[in-house]
């Protein structure tokens, strides 16, 4: 029989916490890429408001 090895109760769920980590990663980064872009897109409709007033500028 193969020999397995015995983690202790608190190493097993430290292993199941970093797998959960790891997966719950991807969605919060996607939420900030989200939130990154739209301030992209807010900052460059700004951007072409400004451009089009004449005089505005200095």
């Amino acid at each position: 029989m193969a020999d397995t090895t015995k983690l202790s109760v608190e190493k097993a769920l430290e292993k199941i916490r970093e797998r959960d980590q790891q997966k719950s990663k991807k969605p919060r980064l996607d939420e900030k890429t989200e939130a990154l872009n739209e301030e992209i897109r807010r900052m460059r409709a700004q951007r072409l408001r400004l451009e089009r007033q004449p005089g505005k500028r200095g």
